[in-house]
């Protein structure tokens, strides 16, 4: 599972999710992608959960990335304990998704079974998802240059 090594501050604020990625929003390592529609917390057990899928469909060919990394730490109070005494203790770790985020990355397969590792992939994640391909980025990218 994925976790900070070290950390500064064990409890955080829950923050927002308001507007899009800005950043990690375009495909940069591979040549497809998937990408998030939805804003989200996805866990570290998530994003294995993805991981394992995608490479088990893939077998041996190409590669993977994974472009989120859970950061921020969830606690949670025991059960039935009285309210106040402090903050509760970090149970698991989230990674802060927008949408327009460039989660994971696929090179070195085709299209069609990048597609199906990708579609494993979305089955594991608790939102929406759209697969990317970087030609199709590009091409779009080019389009509000010119203009």
């Amino acid at each position: 599972m994925l976790m900070p090594k070290r950390v500064k501050r064990r409890r955080v604020h829950r923050g927002k999710m308001a507007g899009q990625a800005t950043r990690g929003n375009k495909v940069s390592y591979g040549e497809f992608g998937l990408m998030a529609m939805e804003p989200a917390w996805i866990t570290s057990n998530q994003i294995e959960a993805a991981r394992i899928a995608m490479t088990r469909s893939i077998k041996r060919g190409g590669k993977v990335w994974i472009k989120i990394f859970p950061h921020k730490p969830v606690t949670k109070k025991p059960a039935e304990t009285r309210m106040g005494a402090g903050k509760g203790s970090p149970e698991f770790w989230v990674a802060v998704v927008k949408p327009g985020r460039i989660m994971f990355e696929i090179a070195g397969v085709s299209e069609e079974k990048a597609r199906e590792a990708m579609r494993l992939a979305m089955h594991k994640l608790p939102i929406k998802c759209k697969f990317v391909t970087r030609q199709e980025q590009e091409a779009k990218g080019g389009e509000a240059d010119e203009s």
